[in-house]
């Protein structure tokens, strides 16, 4: 019966991704010329655009054009296609300081429930939601979790619960939380934060929340599991992977193996510098893609270069956190029900889960939690951020827990907070970055274990550079630079965004949390006393 679930599982969700054609697919040789042109700088824009009538007929016109002289492939697509409006035109008042600003930019980066348009690539929602900011017009799966933080700060909860409502649609309709609600996401998902969603909701309304999202827990849980029935020790399928003792693990995975649509161009241009076949060095930078870390040297070979990118042949640390959570979180909303034989399931798996993150992941050598290599077998010489989630989640022990605050300190924290790996490799998940929802989870986590002199002195930094920056440009950004907190952060394929949801979040968490005066946050002094 349960192999049958997964069967039909399955089918419902392929189907539903089939049944709605992305850019590429509607536009076949226009969307190439397109994004291997110079129209639009950022190949996110033309995926984006909303056609002005059916595609075949746009279609039949490019092909009947194309070819005559004097064709003009940029007033064809202008007059084909409505263009994105870049929202970044808002001018905040430095002087009424940052939490008027946030208030404000919740106004700005909200979204009212989406009007369903023929042909567009948004995935229509039907509650109001939140975007980040910037190039990012639509909801993204994983920064809503901090974004969902701030909210509550602002008392927004009726925001918060229509996000998760929004979260829910989408299980429901497609079998998983996609990436964003684009149909050219609809191949991967991102770190599942939804059981988190779901708790902080639960801490507002109470524990009736568990019940009523008990079935789209239960439904992400099968999509991140499809194929763990199936599959052989030693082998992967999907987002699973088996290992020589029958331990299943998750990974990262995407199910397409083309260049991704709204990075079209430098995707291809990529792989042709890597050894990989083509096909697969997509699915391993779609994959990366689905992490949220696109790109770190945390998913390349020893030698550090985007070519090398390996993610589907790594066991992420932080993702099987997740994981543990959410079946943690299944259990619990079964023993809301009086389900007591499912929440033990629920219970053993996560149980089982721990054991092996610790088997499998824990370094006594350098006291810190890595990734694991599943072909290699070995774990990932490369020291990240991602060595903290064991921490938010209580898998660590008393001792683990030590040395990663020792490794936190010594080697992650610097003058803006944490740094993203020690790498610096030009990659915007690398070092000098620093990224709001990775300060958070060493926050927190470092809290569970009673190191709160070293979480408020991570805060303290993270949010002394913030406000500085926001006080020189009444902006808050994307990521900071942490190591020279005088420079602006770099890396990644685009230009730095602002807005920006998950660091306004974390932020007016933070505040909140520590009590600390804004107006005198520049002028205290840095130090880590532990």
């Amino acid at each position: 019966m349960r192999r049958l679930f997964l069967v039909v599982f399955l089918f419902i969700t392929l189907s539903a991704q089939a049944q709605i054609p992305t850019p590429r697919q509607q536009f076949p040789g226009l969307f190439e010329a397109v994004q291997s042109s110079t129209i639009f700088p950022d190949n996110k824009t033309f995926v984006d655009a909303t056609p002005k009538k059916d595609p075949a007929e746009i279609m039949k016109a490019y092909n009947e054009q194309k070819d005559k002289s004097g064709f003009d492939l940029k007033a064809f697509v202008l007059a084909n296609f409505e263009i994105p409006v870049a929202h970044n035109n808002f001018q905040t008042d430095v002087g009424a300081g940052i939490r008027k600003h946030i208030d404000t930019l919740w106004q700005v980066l909200q979204r009212r429930p989406d009007e369903a348009k023929p042909f567009s690539s948004t995935l229509a929602l039907p509650n109001p939601y939140i975007v980040p900011g910037g190039r990012f017009r639509e909801i993204y799966y994983w920064d809503s979790y901090f974004t969902m933080l701030g909210l509550l700060e602002s008392h927004q909860t009726k925001v918060i619960h229509n996000m998760v409502e929004n979260f829910a649609y989408l299980i429901d309709k497609y079998g998983f939380i996609p990436n964003g609600n684009r149909s050219y996401y609809l191949t991967r998902s991102q770190p599942p934060f939804f059981a988190m969603m779901v708790n902080l909701l639960a801490k507002i309304e109470g524990e009736k929340v568990l019940v009523h999202f008990r079935p789209q827990l239960i439904k992400e849980y099968e999509y991140w599991m499809q194929g763990s029935m199936a599959v052989k020790s030693g082998d992967a399928a999907h987002r699973v992977v088996r290992l020589n003792d029958g331990t299943v693990l998750n990974r990262y995975w995407d199910e397409s193996d083309q260049p991704r649509e709204e990075s079209y161009i430098k995707d291809v241009d990529a792989a042709k510098e890597s050894t990989q076949p083509a096909a697969q060095f997509y699915q391993n930078i779609r994959a990366a893609a689905a992490s949220g870390w696109d790109f770190s040297t945390r998913w390349f070979d020893a030698s550090g270069k985007l070519p090398t990118i390996q993610t589907t042949d790594l066991i992420p640390v932080d993702l099987n956190c997740l994981m543990y959570n959410m079946e943690l979180t299944i259990a619990r909303s079964l023993n809301q029900i009086q389900n007591a034989k499912l929440a033990k399931m629920y219970r053993y798996r996560a149980a089982r889960r721990k054991e092996a993150i610790l088997k499998y992941c824990w370094n006594p050598k350098t006291g810190w939690f890595d990734d694991y290599n599943w072909k290699l077998k070995q774990q990932s010489p490369i020291e990240t951020l991602a060595g903290e989630f064991p921490l938010e989640f209580k898998i660590a022990s008393d001792e683990q827990a030590r040395l990663v605050a020792d490794g936190l300190k010594n080697n992650f924290l610097k003058p803006g907070g944490l740094v993203t790996t020690q790498n610096f490799s030009g990659q915007q998940w690398d070092a000098p970055n620093g990224w709001a929802p990775l300060q958070y989870m060493a926050i927190d986590g470092l809290e569970k274990y009673n190191y709160n002199a070293l979480a408020k002195e991570i805060a303290t930094r993270w949010l002394k550079l913030n406000i500085r920056v926001f006080r020189q440009t009444g902006k808050l950004l994307e990521k900071y630079n942490v190591v020279d907190t005088q420079l602006t952060a770099g890396g990644g394929e685009y230009p730095l965004q602002d807005g920006f949801g998950w660091t306004n979040g974390v932020l007016l968490h933070l505040v909140n949390r520590y009590h600390i005066d804004t107006e005198q946050l520049e002028k205290a002094p840095a130090e880590v006393r532990n």
